[in-house]
Formats: structure tokens, C-alpha cells, sequence
């Protein structure tokens, strides 16, 4: 009853080391169960020498927990973060090989001077003398892309990048010639060798304006410090992303190659005769110079000037 004292509760008399073992559900804290009692416990037929390692009891890591033949994160990330650093130095490899073939080819092509204009194209002004060439360079660049389109009207994946990169390499010599003659229509001929030139023609393709003879410094300084491979590199990475397009297959990419390869000449020639025209020099203050020096060995395509006339 409430108010009564309890009676004094029966405490469990502690075990002594030296006490044998009495039986029950497992031993008791400081004591050791018999061999028989280990043995009892595992299925029939099992010996104790077959019980194998308690290692096989210990928990398993905290990193190799989940079911069986589950990837591993952070090594399927590592592995995504290699594969992305790879394709994007294979990416700089080829741009940086597209450059060096733009490069090689420059001093290649074959460029008229403005009297060899001036009996091809008599009784035109310069303005319609650079009409002329734009339309004849708008065309040529048009078959270019129109042709690497065709080619890739049954895509082959190993060819992209090969067709890409023919493509960009034929289109930027079009390009190079046709930025020599508009200089040499507005009377604008960059001073030096045909090396020195063809580096100041690069130059302009590469920023897409004109050359400042005034300024001769403008485009020799940039390729001795190393920019002009930077700025090509720069161009021909921006030109094959704009030239993707064209490698889609049944002929949809050899239309869309020519329409977007005859805009991106067009727009190129209208920027670079802004500039042209703001140091324009008249034909009759023009002070005699020589014929253009000719490449030794011109490039095969771009030999047959009437190819590239409108």
C-alpha cells in the first residue's frame, strides 16, 4: 500500500572469474564458455576449423555499402572530367592544325594587282571593281560549302572533322584573296615582302577589317608576339561552330553551307571596305608601283582567276 516501505529487492550475486560456466543463451561478462558450447551452435555437419575468419563478421566500410556492381561516383565523375579534358585538347590540337595549314598556305595565293584588275574589269569605278570581286568570292565560298555539304549527305563520322576542316581551310584562302585585291582596289597595298603581306592579310582575316598601312605596326607586332596564331585560332573556332550545319545529311547541309558561307563572305568584304575606304587612296594619286610578286608555287584551285568572277 501507499506509505508502506517496499520490501528490499533480491540483487544478483556477481560471478567470480574462477566460477565455471552454467549454461544459458551465451556467457556471462568475465567468463569462459566451454569448446562444446561454440560448436553446439553452428549447423550440422560444420566444424569449428570451418567457421572461417571473424573478419568475415566485421562491418563492411562506409564506402562500400549499396548493392553489388554499383558504380563507384566520384570515379564515374573523374572519369566524365577526363573525357571532357581529352575531347577539348583534341579540339585545340585540330584548331591549332587548321591553323598552321592557314598559315602555310597564305604566301600561296596567287593575288592581282590593280593593273591586271583594270584590264580584266575596264571601265569600272573602284566601287563597282569591288563589287565585282565580292560577288565572284560570294560564289566561290558558296560551291565550297555547297560541296562539303554533298560530301556529307551520308554522314561518316570519322570524316567531320576532315570535311570541317577542308572546308574552312578552302573558304579562308577565297578569303585571303579576295582581302589582297580589295587593298589593292582602294590603293591600300601593305608595304614588305609577299611573307609581310601575306601576315597583314592574315591579320585582316583574322579580326575581320582592314589593314592600316599607315600603321604598319598594327599587324607586325601581333604576329611577332604570337597574337596572330591566337586570333586564328580564335576565327577558325568561331567558323566551325557557324559551319556545323553543313553536315547535315541528305542535302540539307550543301544548302545551307552555300547560303551561310556566301552571308559570312559578304559580311567579312562589308567590314573590311568600311575601313578601306575611310584611307582610301584615288587611282589617279596612286604613285606607280611594281607588279605584286607571285607565289612560286600557287595554290591548284585558286590558279584560274575566272573561277572566282561573277
Amino acid at each position: 500500500m501507499t506509505g508502506e516501505t517496499p520490501s528490499r529487492k533480491r540483487r544478483f550475486r556477481r560471478l567470480k572469474p574462477s566460477e565455471t560456466y552454467q549454461g544459458g543463451s551465451g556467457p556471462v561478462e568475465g567468463t569462459t564458455p566451454p569448446a562444446d558450447h561454440s560448436t553446439a551452435l553452428l549447423p550440422y555437419g560444420v566444424d569449428a576449423d570451418e567457421r572461417g575468419s571473424s573478419t568475415a563478421l566485421e562491418a563492411i566500410p562506409a564506402d562500400q555499402e549499396g548493392r553489388a556492381g554499383e558504380p563507384d561516383r566520384p570515379g564515374r565523375l573523374a572519369s566524365v572530367r577526363q573525357g571532357v579534358r581529352r575531347g577539348r585538347e583534341g579540339a585545340k590540337a585540330a584548331v591549332g592544325y587548321v591553323a598552321d595549314r592557314i598559315i602555310e598556305i597564305a604566301p600561296r595565293v596567287p593575288v592581282r594587282d590593280l593593273a591586271t584588275l583594270r584590264r580584266q574589269f575596264p571601265g569600272l569605278t573602284p566601287e563597282e571593281l569591288a563589287d565585282k570581286l565580292v560577288a565572284g568570292a560570294s560564289t566561290a565560298t558558296a560551291t565550297v560549302g555547297a560541296g562539303v555539304g554533298a560530301a556529307a549527305m551520308l554522314p561518316v563520322p570519322p570524316a567531320m572533322p576532315a570535311e570541317l576542316a577542308a572546308e574552312i581551310t578552302g573558304v579562308a584562302a577565297i578569303e585571303l584573296k579576295l582581302i589582297a585585291e580589295l587593298h589593292e582596289v582602294y590603293g591600300l597595298r601593305p608595304p614588305g615582302t609577299l611573307k609581310e603581306r601575306s601576315t597583314a592579310y592574315l591579320a585582316a582575316w583574322s579580326e575581320e577589317r582592314g589593314v592600316d598601312v599607315t600603321k604598319p605596326s598594327t599587324y607586325k607586332n601581333v604576329a611577332m608576339s604570337g597574337g596572330l596564331k591566337r586570333e586564328l585560332r580564335q576565327q577558325i573556332m568561331k567558323r566551325t561552330i557557324r559551319n556545323l550545319p553543313n553536315l547535315f545529311p541528305f542535302m540539307i547541309g550543301a544548302a545551307v553551307g552555300a547560303v551561310m558561307n556566301r552571308r559570312d563572305t559578304r559580311q567579312l568584304a562589308e567590314r573590311v571596305r568600311k575601313d578601306l575606304r575611310a584611307l582610301q587612296v584615288p587611282w589617279d594619286a596612286l604613285p606607280s608601283l611594281p607588279p605584286l610578286e607571285q607565289p612560286l608555287h600557287p595554290l591548284e584551285p585558286l590558279q584560274h582567276t575566272p573561277r572566282l568572277e561573277a
